[in-house]
């Protein structure tokens, strides 16, 4: 039997699956790494973290019993859109990565706009200049790091960097380049107008390749570290979001995905590139040929959940605490968490926006507090989806989930009462990795196209319908809760700006 490797470089961790023929995953393995935050709106990594973690995982699936690492016959790559990974010329790094949900770069996208025309770059890229991407992170070495800047030789994104390491290649899939905001939606490749416009040269930047593609093979020294053979195939893989769409088969307009993980996302396929003109909804190449996608995402999903975990109850296990909140009436009681931890992109694009819970009282118990949590990311999944539904002119009446929150029977009802919609899980329990090997077995040709991959290897597991009046109930709490952004704006804006201006260390107490 032959077998496909993805692997997903998350923010949380590098994650691994190996899947047969038969779309079966026979081996996973996972190993978390560290989150920075040095300054207020700073999130950085350091991508030899990623790389430590990618052998680890990877000689976990070479050493599996009964599989030769010999039959392993590619590796299918994704990871978190959006980094910016500098290396120099000898291809060493040349600062920590800034994440996806790095904030420090809104004076760059205001730069952004102000020299190309919002209407102009929505046309070109699909997209506003938002705090997350890639160009405004690169401007900002450009100001705040010049001589890091000098010294560039190549623009990557996290996975990028790792298939730089597997093979000696600097490559990058389609899906993952169209969210930098340098590539030309409609043409798949890299914008002329954009480099040119910030000066950005063109061999900063790899060559871009549709999903399946093999973009290069294992090299001998690679292969000592990870366990696999030299010469295996390296494919393109694609950016998370459009690799975990792949692998809960989400291919064709109409599957509409639903991912709670760090970040929550709403995702649905297209045939031709389709813009938001409010810039409200992301558009980016799928992970296979001919298709786009519609994409909205929040910033702090599963996050929230994490972030609480490791606040209030470090000692709890995730399924405990969402499970303790099952018992709890919809609507928590009368509390409305905000989750803007990171700042918020949908359907807001603020940085400086806060998180919080809006309407405490003694009465409320941890498990109020998660209940209503868990009903805020759901609220904000549903912002995500009102506007897809805008834009598809239908009901959306079925969403497939996917991540480590759709783990939770709990959150996926609570997810169905709040969108109104089925709630359909499937196979790929880690989404991203499980699409990413589906791309490279077609590279690899196990399959012949990312379609026979999904019909054979995307299967459904269970369906949760909406509850019609936990739904009824939910649309009075949703108002609420959309009130609390325009309520709460102007006092997070004026915390942030008294949080740089604050005196001594940060962090101290006086």
């Amino acid at each position: 039997m032959r077998y496909a490797a993805g692997i997903d470089i998350s923010t949380t961790g590098v994650k691994a699956v190996l899947v047969d023929e038969a779309g079966d995953v026979r081996a996973a393995a996972s190993q978390e790494h560290d989150l920075h935050a040095p300054r207020p709106l700073w999130a950085e990594q350091n991508p030899a973290d990623w790389w430590k973690g990618t052998c680890a995982v990877l000689r976990v699936l070479a050493e599996t019993e009964s599989i030769d690492a010999s039959d392993i016959g590619s590796i299918g790559l994704s990871g978190q859109m959006h980094g910016l990974v500098l290396v120099d010329a000898t291809g060493e790094i040349l600062r920590p990565a800034i994440l996806w949900n790095d904030q420090r770069t809104g004076a760059e996208c205001d730069e952004i706009r102000d020299s190309i025309g919002r209407g102009r770059l929505l046309k070109l890229t699909g997209n506003d200049a938002l705090t997350g991407l890639t160009l405004p992170k690169l401007l900002w070495v450009a100001k705040h790091e010049p001589e890091t800047y000098a010294r560039i030789a190549q623009v990557l994104l996290p996975k990028d960097y790792i298939r730089y390491r597997l093979t000696g290649e600097f490559a990058t899939d389609k899906a993952g380049a169209a969210g930098t905001l340098m590539m030309d939606l409609s043409s798949r490749d890299w914008s002329s107008e954009i480099l040119s416009t910030f000066s950005i040269p063109r061999n900063w930047l790899p060559p871009t390749f549709e999903g399946p593609e093999v973009t290069g093979v294992l090299s001998a020294s690679a292969a000592r570290e990870t366990g696999l053979a030299v010469g295996t195939p390296v494919v393109a893989g694609a950016g998370d979001q459009a690799a975990q769409a792949v692998g809960v088969g989400a291919i064709a307009p109409g599957e509409v995905a639903v991912t709670i993980g760090t970040s929550g996302v709403v995702f649905c396929p297209t045939d031709t590139p389709r813009v938001d003109s409010e810039g409200r909804l992301q558009a980016f190449c799928h992970g296979l040929p001919e298709r786009w996608h519609l994409m909205g995402v929040m910033l702090s999903a599963a996050g929230s959940l994490r972030w609480f975990r490791d606040t209030f109850a470090p000692d709890q296990e995730y399924a405990s605490l969402v499970e303790g909140c099952r018992d709890i009436p919809p609507g928590a009681d009368g509390l409305i968490f905000l989750p803007y931890l990171c700042g918020e992109r949908m359907p807001y694009a603020d940085p400086l926006m806060r998180g919080g819970f809006v309407g405490l009282t003694t009465r409320h118990r941890r498990e109020h507090l998660i209940r209503a949590l868990i009903e805020g990311v759901s609220f904000g999944l549903r912002d995500g989806l009102e506007l897809l539904r805008a834009w598809c002119g239908s009901p959306i009446e079925s969403v497939r989930v996917s991540g480590g929150g759709a783990k939770s029977f709990a959150w996926r009802q609570i997810l169905s009462d709040t969108l109104k919609a089925d709630v359909v899980r499937v196979n790929a329990k880690e989404g991203a990795a499980f699409g990413a090997a589906l791309l490279g077995g077609v590279g690899g040709g196990l399959w012949a196209s990312v379609p026979e991959a999904c019909q054979q290897a995307v299967r459904t597991l269970d369906r949760t319908e909406p509850r019609e009046a936990y739904a009824a109930r939910y649309d009075q709490v949703f108002e609420l809760y959309r009130a609390g952004y325009p309520a709460c704006r102007t006092i997070a804006h004026r915390l942030s700006a008294l949080e740089s201006e604050a005196p001594g260390p940060k962090g101290a107490a006086s």
